[in-house]
């Protein structure tokens, strides 16, 4: 039986008289499909789909990878490709009569496309290139999905509480982002959703800064970022502190990011476009005096992937929908003192929207 994202993608590429699609992307992959071998860097490895617009999609992969893609899909032939993906896909395209194949070309390897370009060519196919056709579906989520990234988050936020009550001064960056890691293992998580980011001090000022040995001191600016997988989705979680006890200008400093956070939330529901939601946090920023250091956009879209559609920046023009899943993390970074973030996520609704945190931990004002 065909899900719906396959129904739809299939209708999709129909409409624009393209008969089949190879989908090569890891989360549209496993989007519509349920395969979830990660991307090892040679694309070929792990599997693609080619979807052609009518009849039974195709999973094709190696020996290594046979198993699970038969256990983790449904709908899909899995077929082997002994020779090599391209020439099982010019195969399968003879074989159906098609013409037109379409491929991700914001993902494709340009010298995959070369010499796919080339095949195709001399087999009289026609490559056609495009993005976002499955994008567009993975950004409003269902509710199954939104049930998945709730317990993503919830995982993440016991991570989170389990090492936080364990930091003292004279651990390092590296270490405290190891036990992060491991306990998300420990606990169920398929992996991070990204590096965990620690930093202390002035390193808390980079916005993505990776973990280094230097040692924590009482009276530090902690910044932790992180973020993991649990069946397939994705969480992402900022929060700010002091290893001790918080002075004048640290609480000062939270306030503002906070109220900027706050009011974001606020102002987030269906309708709205995503470069206002920005606007809002980032008056209250300027308004205290730190606009030019916040240099980063609001918030981006979380599922599958951890940074994936809408974003919520100052250029972006997209109108949050319902069911969309986005972060809100305003920032302030001075390069000689610190920096704080505070990231919150949210599902989008149709009039308003509802916070996925229960964690505090790092937001007390």
């Amino acid at each position: 039986m065909k899900s719906k994202p396959l129904q739809k993608l299939q209708a999709a590429i129909g409409r624009r008289k393209i008969d089949a699609i190879i989908i090569t992307e890891p989360g549209n992959r496993r989007y519509l499909s349920g395969y979830s071998a990660a991307d090892h860097g040679i694309q070929e490895s792990a599997g693609v789909l080619f979807v052609p617009a009518q009849g039974a999609p195709y999973l094709l992969t190696d020996s290594r990878f046979m198993l699970q893609a038969e256990e983790e899909t449904t709908g899909f032939k899995v077929e082997l490709y002994p020779k090599g993906m391209l020439s099982l896909v010019i195969k399968l395209a003879k074989g159906m009569g098609l013409k037109r194949i379409a491929f991700e070309s914001h993902y494709f390897l340009h010298s995959v496309a070369e010499k796919f370009a080339e095949a195709a060519d001399k087999n009289g196919l026609e490559l056609v290139p495009v993005t976002g056709f499955v994008e567009r579906m993975r950004v409003v989520k269902s509710a199954d999905e939104l049930t998945l990234i709730a317990k993503s988050v919830a995982l993440n936020e016991r991570v989170f509480q389990l090492v936080y009550s364990t930091i003292e001064p004279g651990m390092s960056e590296i270490e405290i982002a190891l036990a992060l890691e491991l306990t998300m293992k420990e606990l169920g998580a398929e992996r991070p959703s990204f590096e965990t980011i620690v930093a202390f001090g002035t390193n808390s000022a980079r916005p993505h800064a990776v973990p280094t040995d230097r040692v924590l001191q009482s009276g530090d600016i902690v910044l932790v970022d992180m973020g993991l997988v649990l069946q397939g989705y994705c969480s992402d979680m900022t929060r700010t502190f002091i290893a001790g006890k918080p002075g004048k200008t640290f609480l000062e400093r939270l306030r503002v990011v906070r109220k900027a956070q706050l009011a974001a939330i606020d102002a987030i529901r269906a309708g709205v476009i995503c470069r206002d939601v920005d606007r809002v946090a980032r008056k209250i920023i300027d308004n205290a005096g730190y606009g030019r250091f916040f240099g980063h956009g609001l918030g981006h879209g979380v599922g599958l992937v951890v940074h994936e559609d809408p974003s919520l920046g100052p250029k972006s023009r997209k109108k949050l929908r319902a069911g969309m899943v986005v972060t809100v993390e305003p920032g302030i970074y001075l390069p000689e003192w610190g920096g704080i973030r505070l990231e919150n996520m949210v599902v989008v609704g149709e009039h308003g929207c509802d916070v996925l945190n229960k964690d505090t931990t790092g937001l007390d004002l």
